[in-house]
């Protein structure tokens, strides 16, 4: 049974079971953005969330995404972009669009990675951003042979956030740091190697996954069901995938507190693989505040909880969304296409040291996920 039009942002369907249970279903709706998040969107999926969490009969949640091309490919830049210029050009606070939205979209990530049901996502195509946000906040991550995923906030300013500092450091910490710095994309082998993906189910028959859910024998026991989820799992079609390319990336030395020396590392990888080159040129032109900002990121989540990497995120995305860089990587990526992004700092050598603290600050009092956790 669906209870949403097949035109909302988000098609809530609930799945009959055996035993009157359900199986809830929320699908991105948004095709032509390749099912970007918007505000509307994110508050949707928390309703529905909230809804299904209280009611006894549903036991698990999946979340899909419409169209052939993509789960969700982040979240609306654009509408971003928009709302900080006319921050910028107002010289104050005129749209509270960008703080409403890392509020709201990150108190659903921390809603799903602690949901007291088990939540299946099937990530088809593009997974990117604030789809990778919900994706990895599933305890199973289904992936495809199509599957493109990535943290590429270096190339516009921003940097890897809703929750991304939860996966990075799920993460052996090379391959966080070069996920982090170049934005690389990964394929379906490379995600279930770093454990992004928990599964792979064949994209023309990602219908599939579905179909087992609906057979498995429920319970309103959610530590069975997520047991019988992950017996039902394996017997997934199995899949022909794309040849692993972060197998080829060497350990290398980790300094997160040394930038220069950091990238130095990375740079010293130049020509062992086609895949590794192609990051290296992304961390060359991406945003030298990004890069700043990952190592920092990680050098100080170590220990975190959950619910203080998100409080972080958020410190950071909002001044992401007051200082300048952000908006002028949106411009040159997506706006105007001109592929010239004018950082504030040309390089890391010129990039000052309390410039990329500053990021770190509590940003508004009291914080808006203070309740998390």
């Amino acid at each position: 049974m669906s209870d949403d039009s097949e035109h909302s942002s988000v098609v809530l369907t609930e799945h009959s079971l055996a035993s009157q249970l359900v199986l809830a279903e929320a699908t991105l709706n948004v095709e032509p953005t390749l099912n970007s998040l918007n505000l509307e969107m994110i508050q949707l999926l928390t309703q529905a969330l909230d809804n299904w969490s209280k009611r006894p009969e549903v036991v698990a949640v999946l979340l899909t995404g419409a169209g052939e091309k993509a789960f969700c490919a982040g979240g609306d830049i654009q509408a971003l972009y928009r709302a900080i210029v006319s921050n910028h050009q107002a010289e104050e606070v005129v749209n509270a669009y960008p703080f409403d939205f890392f509020a709201q979209e990150y108190a659903l990530d921390y809603q799903l990675h602690t949901y007291p049901k088990p939540v299946i996502c099937l990530g088809h195509g593009v997974v990117m951003g604030g789809g990778m946000g919900l994706f990895s906040a599933a305890e199973f991550r289904v992936a495809t042979e199509r599957s493109k995923l990535a943290l590429p906030e270096i190339t516009i300013g921003l940097f890897p956030d809703a929750g991304a500092t939860w996966s990075l450091n799920q993460m052996a910490p090379h391959q966080a740091v070069f996920l982090g710095l170049t934005g690389s994309h990964v394929n379906a082998a490379d995600a279930l190697t770093v454990g992004l993906a928990t599964h792979v189910v064949p994209h023309a028959e990602r219908s599939t996954l579905l179909t087992v859910l609906q057979s498995v024998s429920f319970s309103k026991d959610a530590d069975a069901n997520t047991q019988a989820i992950a017996d039902a799992l394996a017997s997934l079609p199995d899949v022909d995938l794309p040849e692993g390319e972060i197998q080829q990336l060497p350990a290398f030395a980790i300094t997160l507190d040394n930038l220069a020396r950091q990238v130095q590392a990375l740079e010293n990888l130049e020509g062992q693989s086609r895949w590794i080159d192609r990051g290296l040129q992304n961390l060359r032109g991406g945003c030298p505040t990004t890069a700043g900002i990952v190592l920092e990121q990680l050098r100080r989540s170590t220990d975190m909880s959950l619910a203080d990497m998100f409080r972080m995120e958020y410190n950071i995305a909002c001044h992401c969304a007051t200082n300048l860089d952000f908006a002028e990587g949106v411009r040159a990526l997506l706006i105007e296409k001109d592929g010239s992004p004018h950082w504030q700092y040309r390089d890391i050598d010129t990039l000052p040291e309390a410039h990329v603290m500053a990021h770190f600050s509590s940003f508004e009092t009291p914080h808006p996920l203070a309740g998390l956790g």
